[in-house]
């Protein structure tokens, strides 16, 4: 019987990652191309896409650590959850990361001409959130290496992160207070 954490299954969810990637991308390319009349429209869009993928990973892995901490090392249990990150990680979360960062840089130049303080404000906090992922990605590979250290309280606490710098980022965005 296969299961979901076999290597075949793997593949096949690393092959339909890369399909829709290139789809994302090709998608993309072919936009700039065609060059319609409401271009930012579009961009904006697959702006927001990738921002809510991204998102959607950073307030899961948080709560995949809280788990994966009362599971003991070298169980069944644990390597499903080294699984799950992992393929969370790679598949989902810093692709999209990447894809906010592009479609996020075009907006910024291209609509704003990286003017006005509530801009330099967000990027900085999208900088932080970057730094939030960085972070959950070295936990993933401790847990990998069965060297977490962290409680799963800890995990709580973090899984706060991503969300308050979420609220900020939307506020900025939307009010543009400064």
């Amino acid at each position: 019987m296969e299961r979901q954490t076999d290597r075949r299954p793997g593949a096949y969810a690393r092959r339909r990652a890369h399909f829709a990637l290139a789809f994302f991308a090709l998608m993309a390319v072919g936009l700039f191309a065609w060059n319609p009349d409401n271009l930012y429209l579009w961009i904006k869009a697959l702006h927001i896409i990738a921002v809510i993928s991204w998102m959607a990973g950073l307030f899961y892995m948080p709560r995949l650590f809280i788990y994966h901490t009362d599971a003991e090392p070298g169980s069944v249990q644990s390597e499903t959850f080294k699984v799950m990150e992992r393929r969370l990680l790679r598949i989902i979360m810093t692709p999209a990361m990447m894809l906010t960062w592009i479609f996020g840089l075009y907006l910024a130049w291209s609509v704003y001409g990286f003017q006005g303080g509530w801009l330099h404000a967000k990027i900085g906090l999208v900088v932080l959130l970057t730094g939030v992922h960085m972070f959950f990605s070295r936990a993933v590979g401790a847990f990998e290496r069965d060297e977490n250290r962290r409680s799963a309280r800890y995990w709580r606490f973090m899984n706060e992160a991503p969300t308050v710098l979420m609220i900020v980022i939307v506020i900025l965005v939307v009010v543009k207070p400064f």
